[in-house]
Formats: structure tokens, sequence, C-alpha cells
């Protein structure tokens, strides 16, 4: 550990996440539904679901060629599964397993969606439900969700989808979420064209993150007739704070809406809510489900079908368990057959199958056509960065309000600033600001010089060499550290990976980790000009936050030089396996549809400075690739028509281990 000094005596480990569940709380009161007349709520209806298609990038297109294909069937006691594989979006394919009743039909189906089982539908826990709902005369399609089972990077090595994996979506414009209900979509449209389903007479339902697509699929697709999500309402407020998957957000969301509102367009069809007392999410606690239960409620009086919606809490821990099979088989027998009143119903005894036996392709042996999320993040990040290369001109002024919007950071910061006691030479600070975020300083003035370089590294100040300051104490400067947002002494918990928690709460809120530490990196230049009359100040970031040094020089400019290390030199997703280089701070909605770190790079119009860059699949910078990349920074620069001597691209590798 770095002996540098410690601008507060407390950690406040805590501060971001209280202050970001505050906010959350007023979006919760500000979101509640409001709909006078049936006519009101159809209209608000109909645009809250553009909206969300919009934020989640959902591309569905309903007279897709599914192109289904068997590859084998299982003969069970009054029933068989078949393994299957169709096409849910163009070129991109879904494997699954489906649970076919003995008898001609039509049968009433259910699609049944996983949670986070890195083995995905072929876990016994959620083809359990599959030999159920066939025992009880249902036609049941399991499939896997993107990223797992056997639509992972490598078939038959299981990984967990959320995370950098599936927050990659998000950089070319996309999101796991709202992959996922396309694929599901394409689940519906898979068993309405079985001869042996009612189409009128299809259900979903899933738990946990598979309870969590139940209530997205039924909100956006009319032809669920009916639903059972388990362990997944809560509210959206209780997601800032807590511990959810990445494919469980919206961007932006908290913005324009509550949970409320998801489970209102599913009305007037019918959906019952299972909760469990033992859960240790908080956002999934039965308290949670109630807030959105009563919410929705008047939306569902609007229909007069109070009758379609229910909730269930069990004794139990998070899962789906027998008990609450017994409930959703009853609930799919009153809305989906006709029969009974809803109540549980005792399941037919049934047995397992290995998993092997469910899979649509030997291990190892899957066709290329079954894209995994890395794969296909690489090629359409190469088809936008290779769009972006092709413009021949950039308007300055427009990209730089385009990139203001996509990190969420069009507002500057104004400083408070609280002066502690000199320790070793270095002066103590907190910079407040007025929206509520503090900042540890320390400042080191060397005889009144004027030029001060400003580090921010992703450990906080005491992640930072000293090394790396005594090198640029040599230099004419003084230094400056700061612990950005997350950071340092206000680091919060890490979760999944680093700042796995922090960026989805802020997403959720409608902003971006690098937006936010681009204002902060900014409200430091503020202070310092102010306090300490600097006339040139430069930001050295490391890894990801040299990236938002990046985009603080090109939105607020007043910035002599960037200095990134270790940071990447493209969003774009190298390789198709998980990203080892970049933590969860490095996904902005949009970017590569936007431009690149080049076009960043361009707007600062300063110095910039890479030192030893990486990629995201850990791979070394060779010889070629910098002269290629060094190339690209130099064409995009002049294709923003900046001639300034003083600016430019310097891209350094002093890493002996580079390949050749």
């Amino acid at each position: 550990m770095n002996n540098y000094p410690r601008p507060w005596v407390e950690d406040l480990s805590h501060y971001i996440c209280d202050h970001l569940r505050l906010e959350a709380t007023r979006r919760f009161a500000i979101n509640q539904l409001s709909a006078d007349t049936l006519a009101q709520w159809k209209f608000h209806a109909q645009s809250l679901r553009e909206i969300i298609r919009k934020k989640l990038g959902i591309v569905y297109n309903p007279n897709l060629d599914i192109d289904l294909k068997v590859t084998g069937n299982i003969k069970m006691n009054g029933y068989s599964v078949k393994n299957l594989v169709w096409q849910s979006r163009p070129g991109i394919y879904c494997t699954g397993n489906l649970y076919v009743p003995n008898g001609r039909g039509p049968f009433p189906a259910v699609l049944n969606m996983h949670g986070h089982w890195a083995q995905g539908r072929l876990a016994e826990r959620v083809q359990s439900r599959g030999h159920s709902l066939a025992k009880n005369g249902y036609v049941c399609l399991s499939i896997d969700a993107w990223g797992s089972g056997e639509r992972s990077s490598r078939h038959g090595e299981y990984e967990y989808h959320g995370g950098n994996l599936g927050a990659s979506l998000m950089n070319i414009g996309e999101t796991l979420m709202g992959a996922q209900i396309a694929d599901n979509m394409s689940g519906i449209s898979v068993l309405a064209s079985l001869k042996n389903v009612d189409a009128k007479r299809i259900g979903a339902t899933g738990a946990s993150g598979g309870g969590n697509q139940t209530m997205w699929l039924a909100a956006m697709d009319e032809r669920v007739a009916a639903a059972v999500p388990v362990v997944s309402v809560g509210s959206f407020a209780s997601y800032v704070g807590g511990r959810n998957c990445i494919c469980e957000l919206i961007p932006d969301g908290l913005t324009f809406m509550e949970e409320s509102a998801v489970i209102g367009l599913i009305a007037p069809r019918a959906v019952k809510i299972c909760n469990c007392l033992g859960d240790t999410n908080s956002a999934f606690f039965p308290s949670e489900m109630l807030r959105t239960y009563h919410a929705s409620r008047p939306v569902f009086e609007l229909y007069k079908a109070t009758d379609k919606q229910t909730y269930q809490i069990f004794d139990q821990p998070h899962g789906y368990w027998p008990e609450i099979r017994e409930a959703m088989l009853g609930w799919f027998d009153l809305h989906l057959k006709g029969k009974g009143t809803g109540q549980p119903k005792t399941e037919i005894a049934f047995e397992s199958l290995p998993e092997e036996s469910l899979m649509v392709f030997k291990k190892g042996e899957r066709p290329e056509n079954v894209v995994s999320i890395g794969a296909y993040c690489n090629a359409r990040g190469t088809e936008l960065r290779k769009s972006f290369l092709k413009r021949t001109s950039f308007s300055e002024k427009r990209k730089r309000e385009e990139l203001g919007t996509l990190l969420r950071a069009e507002t500057m910061l104004e400083p408070i600033v609280h002066q502690y006691s000199q320790e070793n030479g270095w002066d103590k600070l907190c910079i407040e600001t007025a929206c509520g975020k503090m900042l540890p300083v320390l400042v080191k003035v060397h005889k009144k010089r004027y030029q001060y370089r400003v580090f921010a590294h992703p450990a906080g100040i005491n992640g930072i060499s000293p090394q790396i300051i005594s090198d640029a104490e040599k230099e004419p400067c003084n230094i400056v550290l700061v612990d950005l947002s997350g950071t340092g002494q206000i680091q919060d918990n890490v979760g999944v990976c680093e700042f796995h928690q922090l960026s989805r709460w802020l997403l959720w809120l409608g902003r971006t980790l690098q937006g936010e530490w681009a204002r902060e990196l900014d409200c430091v230049n503020s202070m310092l000009r102010l306090w300490y009359e600097a006339d040139n100040v430069s930001y050295h970031g490391f890894g990801d936050t040299g990236t938002a040094a990046l985009f603080a020089a090109a939105l607020y400019g007043e910035i002599g030089s960037v200095t990134l290390e270790e940071s990447p030199l493209s969003f774009q997703f190298f390789g198709d396996k998980i990203p080892v280089n970049n933590s969860m701070a490095m996904h902005v909605p949009g970017f590569l549809n936007w431009g690149d770190l080049s076009l960043a790079a361009a707007l600062a119009n300063c110095q910039v400075k890479f030192v030893n860059p990486v990629f995201t699949d850990g791979s070394k910078l060779s010889d070629s690739d910098l002269q290629t990349w060094q190339k690209e920074f130099i064409s995009v620069r002049k294709k923003c028509r900046l001639e300034d001597e003083q600016s430019g691209v310097e891209i350094i590798c002093t890493d002996q281990e580079k390949s050749s």
C-alpha cells in the first residue's frame, strides 16, 4: 500500500451508494403511474413500449424465417423431449428443448426461461419445469439465454453471461436485456408455428433472471396470455444499491418509469407474481414486490381485470421450488385451459435427464451460426468502425454535443472546496458539488509553478505508483491526486467484476461512470484554476480513468495534455471471449455508433499520449498495429479539420513483451 496522506480521517465507502439510493427513492415517487381513463393508459402504454424498444435496442422481425431444426428426440413416459435450434434474428440462432405431450393437441404452451445458471436450460432446476408442464398437458419450450448453456463463448464451457461480457453489447447500441426479449419473442413464434399448439393459449415463466425475462416478454409481446415471474419482481428503485445483473438493466430506466409500469403493460392479461421470504437479494424482497404490485393495481382496475393479477409469497429461499411449480400449474390451468380456480395443482412425478442428452450439438461441435455474445460484439463493432472510418469529415461541434449526450455529461460541476491541514508537503482537500458529490484530493505545490498534472487511478490515490509521482516531480508541474467516484476513500463494493454495481446504478439513473468521471476531472480542473491560479492543467489516467480523462478534455477543453496509461485505443471488442483488460466502467451505450476514441482524441484538441495501450482480449500491440492505429488517429483528426500544431496523438509501447 502506498503511503500517501489520507484527505479524510474515515473512508466514506457507503456514501455514493446511499446518495444514489436516495435519488432512486425520489424517482420511485416521480414515476408513479397516472391514468384516469383506459384511453389515457393505452396511449401511454403505446409510447412507453416505443421508448423501451429504443432504450433496449430491441430488434425483432416477426416475418423472419425461424429456420427450425430438430437434432434429437427423447421419448419419455407420456411425452417426448426434442432438441432444437432456430433463427431468432438474422444470423443469430437459439438453442432449446421442446417438451411435447403425447397426442395431437392442440395444446396450450409455455415458454420457460432460466436465470443465472451458467449451464442454462440444461440445469435440472430449469428442465424440471419442462417435465412437469409436459406431464400436465402443456407444450414447453426451454430456451438458452444468450451467453448461457450452449450459447456460451466456447461450446460446452459454461460461463456467466453478464458482467463485462453482456455489458459489451451496450457499446454497439444494444443491450443484453433487449437481445433476450428478442430471442424470447422468437421462442413465442416457434411455439405459435407448431401445429399441436394453440397460439392463443401461450404462457411464460422463469425464475430470477428468467422471471425478469418473463415480465419483460409479457409486457412487450401481447401473444403471451399468462405469465408467472418467480423471485424477480421488486422495484427498479431497489436495483440501485442492489446486486443485480446487466441483463436486468434498461439504461436510463428510472428517468422515465418504474417496474409498476412494466407490470401494467401486461394488463389485462394474466400475471401471478411469486416471491420468497428467504430471498437474500434486497431487490426481490417481498416488500419491494408489494410496492410494485400495489402501484400497478390501478391499471388492472381500469381494465376491470383485477382477477387477472395476483401474487403469492413462499417461505423459501431464492429459487423456483416444487410448491411454486404447483402454484404455476394451477394459474396456467385457469388462464390457459379454463380449468380450476387458479389454486396450486399437485405435481405429477417426473424424472430429469442428464444434461448431455439435452444438448443440441455434441460438445465442441456447435456451428458458427450459433454465434456467441463476444463474436457478435466483435463482428458488429468491426462493421460500425468501418462505417465510422469511411466518413470524409466530422462536425466538431455536433460530435462534441453528441458525445456529451452519450456520456450523460452535458452539465458541468461547480466546485465547493474544503481545505484541511497539510501533511508531508501535500494539501489535503475535499471538493463538494451542489449535487452532493464529494471528492478527496491531494495537491503538492512546487515553487509557485502554474502547471498542474492531475492523476486518477481506478484503484484511487493509493493505486498510483510513487515512482510515477517521483518522475512527474522532476518536470515543471505541480502534482494533484484525486479519488474519483467509486475509487479510493469512496470505493463501494466491487461485485462480479470491478465497478459492476456502480456502473449499473448510474445507468439506471440516466448517467454513465465514464461521464461522471469526466465531469469530476473537469471539476478538479476548475478548482485548480480558481484556488491555485493554474494556467495549464493536464490529466494522467490509468485504464478506464484514462478514457474518462480523454472524454473530459474532449467535452470541456482547457487541457494542456492527456496521458492514458494501459488504456484501450478503441471500444472495439477484440477476440470473442470475456474482456480481460477493462472493467464495467468501460461501457457507454451507443459509443461505437457515434465513433471511437480516435474521434474523442481529435475533439480533445490537445496533446494525447497512449502509454502501453491494451486490447480487450489481452493481446499485445504489434509494430504493424501501432502504425495502423497511429494513422487512424491522424486521419480522424484531419477529418475534424483541426490543425493545431500543439495537438496530436502519440502511442508509446515500453512493454518489453510487445509482440512483433
